[in-house]
């Protein structure tokens, strides 16, 4: 192979490699821990205004045994900012009744229906990237970190247990479970 078939293939393989990490994914994945036990963590959406217009953050946060406790949809419009509380907006008002002190987030980032962002339910969530987020972990009292959530891939099935769970969360959990918007935008 001649040396400049060699750095075109080089360039080549770059340019998709770029491409690939760059690409977005509708699921992004998070934590919080120690939560309502001293400063507040928040988690931070911003629309990347690649969708071209409005998007929902479908947001679905699990208690450390995987059991689905509160979820939210919320609307994000073009280079908005959104900041949830994860005392206040995430966790308060949980399923069960118990307060979470950690678990994880998932975040479908989502088209709006009709122009707005209903509760996710069976077969009217339809994924479209252009979300991004970013958590404070509450690590102890005088630790605290930032990370940006990390972008996971979509299956149907994971898309469909989580929408399913959310719909049975809003038959019974007569109004607890769901999770609010926070504020901004």
């Amino acid at each position: 192979m001649s040396q400049t078939t060699k750095l075109v293939v080089c360039a080549l393989a770059i340019t998709l490699f770029a491409g690939v990490a760059s690409a977005q994914s509708p699921l992004l994945v998070d934590y919080f821990a120690n939560a309502g036990s001293g400063p507040d963590g928040t988690l931070r959406i911003t629309n990347t205004g690649s969708s071209g217009g409005h998007l929902c953050a479908d947001i679905y946060v699990y208690d450390q045994y995987q059991e689905l406790s509160e979820c939210c949809s919320c609307l994000v419009t073009p280079n908005g900012l959104r900041t949830l509380s994860v005392d206040t907006d995430l966790t308060k008002d949980p399923l069960t009744g118990v307060k979470l002190a950690t678990g994880s987030i998932r975040i479908i980032s989502a088209a709006p229906v009709n122009g707005s962002c209903p509760l996710p339910t069976i077969g009217k969530v339809t994924p479209a990237a252009g979300i991004e987020s970013w958590t404070t972990h509450i690590q102890n009292a005088s630790s605290i970190t930032e990370t940006a959530s990390q972008g996971s891939s979509l299956s149907a099935g994971e898309q469909q247990a989580l929408t399913n769970a959310c719909y049975a969360v809003s038959l019974v959990g007569s109004g607890s479970g769901i999770c609010s918007c926070g504020t901004g935008d």
